[in-house]
């Protein structure tokens, strides 16, 4: 909480990337209250400009934008969320594991962490969506998104671990009789929980980015109401040469707002927690 108001206080970039992201937790909620099914069509007058009585307009399916967008956003959250949850997770037990132990250990996993990190993710992922395109879910594109996430943080997980071990507090913890796995769960793992909030947020926007990307190139999960199959189904209808443009506007300048939104997000909190903005901070407390 105490890093929350300080954000508050000190970065008003934070403060604008949390007035957006929670703008989009507000939009992802209404989805629960939508009178539409995401599914439904042909339920609202067809190709309607924003107006009044819809506020972004209605596609040639008979959809209202509105209430697509409200699941659209939900289900990339959702993606993104489960993406964060496997690759952070991998990477937070290879990374304090291989940081702590050494050894055999640390080299073998340093030289998978090191080779995956040198492929190219977004060519692997869409080579592998096209081999598995008709059975993707949404559950898979994070799954997906999630696995090839889990090596760079990894490796700054160890970095951090690496310094954590040379502390006195590590060497009490050996000398009382604690096992590694206890040392590094309950004296090393809160150390890192500031950084793996700013890293989460990170995640999130690679997830969000690289869904919007799938979706749009047809390998995401078309049947599922995502900000990238909006944009999809918008160009496969040709909303822009039909002049309808209000059609795929909308999903393009959600999906940029909340881009930039974690992006403020993620590098005030990166920039809160460097040492030398903490120095500034205690200087200009004095």
């Amino acid at each position: 909480m105490t890093i929350f108001l300080d954000l508050l206080k000190y970065h008003s970039s934070f403060k604008i990337g949390s007035i957006i992201l929670l703008i989009t937790i507000v939009f992802a909620l209404l989805s629960f209250i939508s009178p539409y099914e995401p599914d439904d069509k042909r339920v609202v007058k067809r190709n309607k400009p924003p107006s009044v009585e819809y506020i972004l307009g209605t596609n040639s399916n008979g959809q209202d934008i509105f209430w697509m967008m409200t699941y659209a956003i939900r289900n990339s959250l959702i993606i993104a969320l489960i993406a964060v949850f496997i690759g952070r997770g991998i990477g937070v037990i290879v990374g304090l594991m291989s940081g702590y132990i050494g050894g055999t250990f640390d080299r073998i996993s340093s030289t998978i962490v090191d080779s995956l990190m040198v492929i190219p993710r977004l060519p692997l992922l869409i080579l592998i969506c096209a081999i598995l395109r008709g059975e993707i879910s949404i559950f898979t594109i994070g799954f997906l998104l999630g696995i090839l996430d889990w090596a760079p943080p990894s490796k700054r997980y160890r970095s951090q671990i690496l310094s954590l071990r040379e502390r006195e507090f590590t060497f009490t913890g050996v000398y009382s009789g604690m096992s590694s796995f206890k040392i590094v769960m309950k004296e090393h793992l809160p150390f890192l929980i500031p950084f793996l909030l700013a890293d989460c947020v990170s995640g999130i926007l690679f997830a969000i980015s690289f869904e919007v990307t799938l979706a749009i190139l047809g390998l995401g999960d078309l049947g599922a109401q995502t900000l990238g199959t909006m944009i999809y189904w918008a160009n496969y209808y040709q909303a822009l040469l039909s002049n309808r443009v209000w059609i795929v506007t909308a999903p393009i300048i959600a999906s940029i707002l909340i881009v930039i939104g974690l992006y403020l997000v993620s590098i005030s909190t990166s920039s809160y927690l460097d040492p030398r903005s903490r120095l500034e901070r205690i200087t200009y407390k004095d």
